[in-house]
């Protein structure tokens, strides 16, 4: 497995968020995605007015079908993160695990951080956000939250550096995929350290994402 994924599973405690913005976004504002999974459809609203850094970058793997036939692969429940002072609950997924290669650099560099303080955005139930290593190392993997998750905005405990994480977006529909592909069975026994009990059995397929109207 490449090292580079394994330190983004566990770098900074990674995962790795109420209203979700400070104020409403206009309808104009925002772009629809729609994610379809082997275990479901998740429709997502995009904030490129708030993010549009962070959108852009989740954009360009969007219309370069990169998630195509990438994994959600990695579920953060209350049970199975009992070394972690502040728990948290997410999906992760991305290029999926099997995806990278020994020496294969991410398909785009990473992008610049912006904090839930900049963007007013907050990581409260289904939003997505970019999982990361130290600010500023973003690229293809992301992450939505169940239930509010204050602990990962700006400021927030879950990542020693206190800059949080990167929101964009927020599920709009396929919340009920969400929370099903949470309760979906882990490895107890991964290799992987700080993330042992969170890796899928079976990873979920990311089968096509893509813009749509809703």
């Amino acid at each position: 497995m490449n090292l580079r994924l394994i330190k983004a599973l566990v770098g900074g405690s990674l995962l790795l968020g109420g209203s979700l913005l400070a104020d409403d976004v206009p309808d104009a504002e925002t772009v629809a995605v729609r994610m379809t999974t082997s275990a479901g459809v998740i429709d997502l609203e995009l904030y490129p007015q708030r993010a549009p850094i962070t959108v852009a970058n989740f954009l360009r793997y969007v219309d370069s079908n990169a998630y195509d036939g990438g994994q959600i692969y990695r579920v953060v429940r209350m049970d199975n993160q009992p070394h972690s002072p502040v728990k948290i609950e997410v999906i992760q997924g991305g290029l999926g695990m099997g995806a990278y290669d020994e020496d294969q650099a991410p398909r785009y560099p990473p992008i610049a951080h912006e904090t839930t303080a900049q963007t007013g955005l907050k990581h409260t139930d289904g939003v997505l956000s970019m999982a990361r290593l130290a600010p500023g190392s973003a690229t293809s993997e992301f992450f939505i939250c169940i239930n509010d998750q204050p602990s990962l905005d700006f400021g927030g405990a879950r990542n020693p550096d206190g800059q949080g994480f990167a929101a964009f977006g927020r599920v709009i529909s396929g919340m009920d995929v969400v929370r099903a592909i949470a309760q979906g069975s882990s490895d107890a026994d991964s290799p992987l350290g700080a993330v042992s009990g969170q890796l899928l059995d079976e990873p979920v397929e990311i089968r096509r994402v893509e813009r749509v109207s809703l």
